[in-house]
């Protein structure tokens, strides 16, 4: 077999290949074997039917077809191996002249999108990004404190109209026309959270136990999310969050200290901490941002064209051109990344261990609300594994660019990510990155 390769612009290649005909000929002989064991001739057992015979019968066309169609993917495979092609996408392929006797040859093209070169900066410590204090202020422990009350807070009824932050409990029905939509009795809420329906944070606002108003608002689910729908809610009581007193009893209470005092200085602790991991985000995001805005890195329009259809057409928004150009914007980044990621973790030869790979699996099965193992079982039929793992490479990659990259706060301040790894900062890369583009074989 001979293959060459034509580079078409930065993203996408033809492949020309030529394949003699004694390559093709295990093929033919296959071909020949499957159609004779699903026709039946008179005189000839099943599976026995003579070559000549089954030309007649069929076609000597239609063999070679048959023949052509299996030995393709592996001449395909073959090719680009040999001119070192990474393709990503459906490969486009042209067959141009079948061989009918020894002698000729299989010819054929392929066109199809492939990974961009990325040239990378020669040392990533040349890298400076600016990041604001890790400072926890008063805000910040006071916001810690009342969410700790919070938790041991009880609710006592009162005999007045709703207001914000109240929790309510209440009837909604909802229909669109005579139809009902949906119906629910007695649940709680809590005013002004806005995770239910549009507008029912104002209709609530003023009414008291017992009363009834209607209000439109958009389905937040089911078949017809969207939908306008006339919205019945009734109050059945109102009620408010009474929380405990913050002394040494509370600190006794809600945590192992026995005062106050250890109490706020361990929540200032933890206000801290978590300023530093914001601190490390913010950093990764720096970085990425930087290498991004610095490096030219072309994607192939096809791909991109191909999942912006089908996220559009998955929220019946393909009209919508405004919301076109947002998802084709937020497509083209997710897929700069992926490929920036894949060019470092290439070149520092980052692997991934089963243990990384199985804190993966665990941490995303959690996002989708699955059992970690059944997650891992439907991966694993989709054929998803060899994402799963690039995913992860890319995280270290990532992870690889924060730890030689240098860090300053405002004022000035060199910061060290040790303290809150920058794999862990990474590791919420997944997260963003799962809702703005997909994984590219």
């Amino acid at each position: 077999m001979k293959s060459a390769v034509e580079t078409l612009n930065p993203t996408r290649v033809k492949l020309t290949v030529e394949v003699p005909f004694e390559e093709l000929k295990p093929s033919l002989d296959a071909a020949y074997a499957t159609i004779g064991s699903q026709i039946q001739v008179p005189g000839f057992r099943k599976g026995k039917v003579p070559s000549r015979i089954i030309d007649q019968r069929v076609g000597r066309g239609a063999v070679l077809q048959e023949a052509v169609n299996e030995a393709l993917p592996q001449f395909y495979g073959q090719a680009v191996e040999e001119n070192n092609v990474r393709p990503i996408g459906q490969p486009e392929v042209d067959v141009t002249e079948v061989p009918a006797e020894e002698g000729q040859e299989l010819k054929f093209t392929v066109e199809v999108d492939v990974r961009p070169e990325v040239t990378l900066p020669e040392d990533f410590s040349t890298i400076t990004v600016e990041v604001d204090e890790a400072k926890a202020s008063d805000e910040d422990v006071e916001e810690r404190l009342v969410a700790l009350q919070e938790r041991f807070g009880t609710l006592k009824g009162v005999e007045r109209a709703v207001e914000d932050g109240d929790f309510v409990s209440i009837d909604l029905r909802a229909t669109i026309g005579d139809e009902e939509i949906d119906s629910v009795t007695g649940i709680s809420y809590e005013v002004g959270s806005k995770n239910m329906l549009e507008g029912l944070d104002e209709a609530l606002v003023g009414m008291e136990a017992g009363e009834t108003k209607n209000f439109t608002a958009p389905l937040a689910g089911g078949d017809r999310e969207g939908e306008d729908a006339e919205v019945t809610v009734t109050v059945q009581s109102v009620k408010v969050r009474e929380l405990p007193a913050l002394d040494d009893d509370f600190a006794q209470l809600a945590s192992e200290f026995d005062t106050l005092r250890e109490l706020r200085e361990d929540v200032t602790k933890q206000a801290e901490r978590a300023k530093k991991f914001e601190q490390g985000v913010q950093a990764r995001d720096k970085v990425l941002e930087h290498l991004l805005d610095s490096l030219d890195i072309p994607v192939p329009d096809g791909i991109v064209e191909a999942e912006v259809h089908a996220h559009l057409e998955g929220e019946s928004r393909l009209e919508d051109d405004e919301h076109r150009a947002e998802v084709d914007a937020s497509t083209r980044k997710a897929l700069k990344a992926q490929f920036l990621l894949d060019a470092i973790a290439e070149r520092e030869e980052v692997s991934v261990e089963q243990p990384e790979l199985i804190e993966y699996l665990v941490m995303s099965a959690q996002q989708y609300g699955m059992d970690p193992n059944q997650f891992a079982q439907a991966i694993d039929q989709q054929g998803q594994v060899p994402a799963m793992v690039a995913e992860v490479a890319r995280r270290k990659a990532l992870a690889a660019v924060l730890e030689k990259a240098k860090v300053v706060d405002t004022a000035g301040t060199e910061i060290d990510l040790n303290e809150v790894t920058a794999t862990d900062v990474a590791s919420q890369l997944v997260e963003d990155a799962d809702h703005e583009g997909h994984d590219h074989a």
